[in-house]
């Protein structure tokens, strides 16, 4: 059995500034992680290798040459190979034209079973390219998997996450299932692997790897289009109040009643 592993390279949100002038994400000296989500997909992945030793688990990124980082790291997390999409021909891609390079580099395995990847990468929230793929491969899909049972059969019974609840949801394979934090806790790093990982060939795919064309990729190929991207100005200064219990809420009292809010 193979597994397909959809991750990506994204900054770390709590380093994240926004040039005032340009209006874009400063990236240069931002730290990067491998995104939240799409760890939780690969936990999903290595559970099914820990109960089925044969399976092989490929991790699959689109993103520049230092995403080789975050690759080495899924690697050393249990993963058996890793793939590298970048050209300077995907640059500025948005959801759709970044599942036309990844369902393309699916396409490139003969055969698998399962396609996993996060609900969501942090740095754009759009729960898009998960689906897109699903659909250029004309395969089954569901998002927001917390919960994964494999069948004796090899099709999966999931538990779909809904706002006042989950559904049960058997699919077969191939399918494309997008995880989301309540799935698991994904393993930390082995040290073991760690230097087995630093030691293991990453497979670079450029665009002419892929049965994609240059009108499908790229800023110019992507429909989207991202006005502007700003800090929201702050809303005010919180106040801390002093004294004793009952004089604070005296003074909370007042304020509220001085801003009509009781």
């Amino acid at each position: 059995m193979r597994i397909i592993v959809c991750a990506k390279q994204v900054p770390d949100t709590t380093e994240v500034r926004i040039d005032p002038k340009t209006n874009t994400l400063i990236r240069e000296g931002v730290p990067s992680i491998l995104n939240p989500d799409d760890a939780n997909a690969l936990e999903a992945a290595l559970k099914i290798k820990d109960e089925y030793p044969e399976t092989v688990v490929s991790v699959i990124s689109m993103g520049p040459p230092q995403a080789e980082n975050m690759l080495r790291e899924c690697l050393a997390m249990g993963a058996d190979e890793a793939y590298l999409i970048s050209d300077r021909a995907f640059g500025g891609s948005d959801t759709w034209a970044t599942s036309n390079a990844l369902a393309s580099a699916c396409r490139k395995f003969e055969k698998f079973d399962f396609i996993f990847g996060g609900r969501q990468a942090i740095d754009g929230d759009t729960a898009q390219v998960g689906p897109q793929i699903a659909e250029k491969l004309g395969i089954p899909q569901v998002t927001y998997v917390q919960d994964i049972k494999l069948n004796d059969d090899k099709s999966v019974t999931v538990q779909r996450q809904l706002e006042d609840g989950y559904e049960v949801i058997e699919v077969n394979s191939p399918a494309m299932l997008t995880a989301v934090k309540e799935l698991n806790d994904p393993r930390y790093m082995r040290v073991d692997r760690i230097f087995d990982a630093m030691k293991m060939d990453i497979t670079h795919w450029s665009i002419d790897d892929l049965d994609v064309s240059p009108t499908e990729v790229g800023l110019k190929a992507s429909p989207t289009r991202v006005a502007r991207s700003f800090t929201p100005e702050p809303k005010g200064k919180s106040v801390i109040l002093e004294g004793t219990v009952k004089e604070m809420v005296e003074n909370l009292a007042v304020k509220f009643k001085h801003q009509h809010i009781i």
